[in-house]
């Protein structure tokens, strides 16, 4: 079986004249957008992806905040290929906002077949990245989530082409956003939206016009044993394929199986998968917007006694901030210790519940 490497090294040297921009086209460019471009981009410029992967080669990688190993051969793969490296990109942005709980990045890619792949940045290294994903249960329109739509609206109004639009993780979800709160106009130039493992959307955003209005647009992938994907609600349809890797590490794209042009498809996902997913939505139920809002501030404010703005810094000095958080929970009130082992008991006690609901069903699968 076959991943994107493997995809690069068969299809690399086609340009999309001979042959058409396809799903693994879209997953790659998805992923394009984690390059930490900031220190050999301008903002404004356009470049080629060939002339990008050059200036990353030469670059101190250890100035540069890479999110995986695999990413350093993925950029300078795609810009030695001529199907990619031919690719011009442009209107690069990257803002990190601790106030605003922010993490939004995003690039596009203006194509030699006349049309234009937005790609935005998932979830980062940054610890304000991960506060914000947890925001999305108990908040609707995120600032990332805005800032998506602005940038939509900037690049259409920039340029006349079709558009694409996509990403991986959380910016699958803002790839559906920003076209679900586009103008017509704009949306009337959506060819795709792409989606791939990102997770959905609370209640009242799914039940509203200018979510119906995109859903047939929008294809969304997610491997077999999806947490992140699953996350939430999706209305749309999503299509299940294959990976190599099991549970939470199935969000790692690297390990999704293709063949051609086209992801290797299940007919379903895993009992696992969907344990956890209901699960989660059993506890979202359980409890409300409210107290998983101050569940998760109360977690973050912990966290955030050890200064650090990474998760690699608080890998680095595991045993320091593990000291520094064990002393902060100790420090902290009666209230929202109570908070905490509320929000864990009620996620425990409904884990359990389901395990037992699912035994019958597991022994007679055997």
């Amino acid at each position: 079986m076959a991943n994107i490497f493997d995809y690069l090294n068969w299809r690399g040297d086609l340009s999309l004249d001979k042959s058409e921009f396809n799903e693994i086209d879209n997953l790659l460019l998805s992923r394009f957008s984690y390059c930490p471009f900031d220190s050999i981009m301008k903002p404004d410029e356009i470049v080629t992806i060939k002339e990008l992967s050059v200036r990353f080669e030469k670059a101190d990688k250890k100035e540069m905040d890479i999110l995986q190993k695999e990413d350093i051969q993925l950029f300078l793969s795609m810009g030695n290929s001529k199907r990619f490296g031919e690719m011009k990109a442009t209107q690069y942005i990257n803002k990190i906002d601790i106030k605003e709980e922010k993490q939004f990045s995003a690039i596009t890619i203006l194509m030699p077949d006349n049309t234009i792949y937005i790609s935005f940045r998932g979830t980062d290294n940054t610890i304000v990245g991960w506060k914000e994903d947890c925001n999305m249960s108990f908040k609707n329109h995120l600032p990332a989530q805005k800032d998506a739509v602005e940038y939509l609206k900037k690049i259409s109004e920039m340029y006349t082409n079709d558009l694409r639009i996509g990403g991986h993780s959380k910016g699958g979800n803002l790839a559906v956003y920003s076209a679900m709160f586009a103008s017509e106009k704009i949306q009337k130039r959506i060819l795709k939206i792409y989606n791939n493992d990102g997770p959905g959307f609370n209640d009242e955003i799914i039940v509203t016009n200018e979510y119906k209005k995109i859903i047939e647009k929008v294809y969304t992938f997610i491997p077999q044993s999806s947490i992140i994907g699953r996350l939430l609600n999706h209305q749309e349809k999503y299509i299940v394929l294959k990976s190599k890797q099991t549970g939470i590490m199935q969000h790692d794209l690297y390990n999704w199986q293709l063949c051609g042009t086209k992801f290797i498809y299940l007919d379903e996902g895993t009992n696992g998968s969907k344990f956890v997913n209901k699960t989660i939505k059993d506890w979202l139920l359980k409890v409300s917007p409210e107290q998983r809002e101050q569940f998760i501030d109360i977690l973050f404010e912990i966290l955030n006694t050890t200064q650090a703005t990474t998760i690699k810094e608080l890998k680095a000095n595991a045993f320091v901030n593990a000291t520094l958080i064990f002393k902060k929970y100790n420090n902290v009130d009666e209230e929202s210790k109570k908070i905490i082992t509320l929000a864990i008991t009620a996620f425990l006690t409904i884990a359990k519940d389901n395990i037992l609901e699912q035994l019958p069903h597991i022994k007679l699968n055997k």
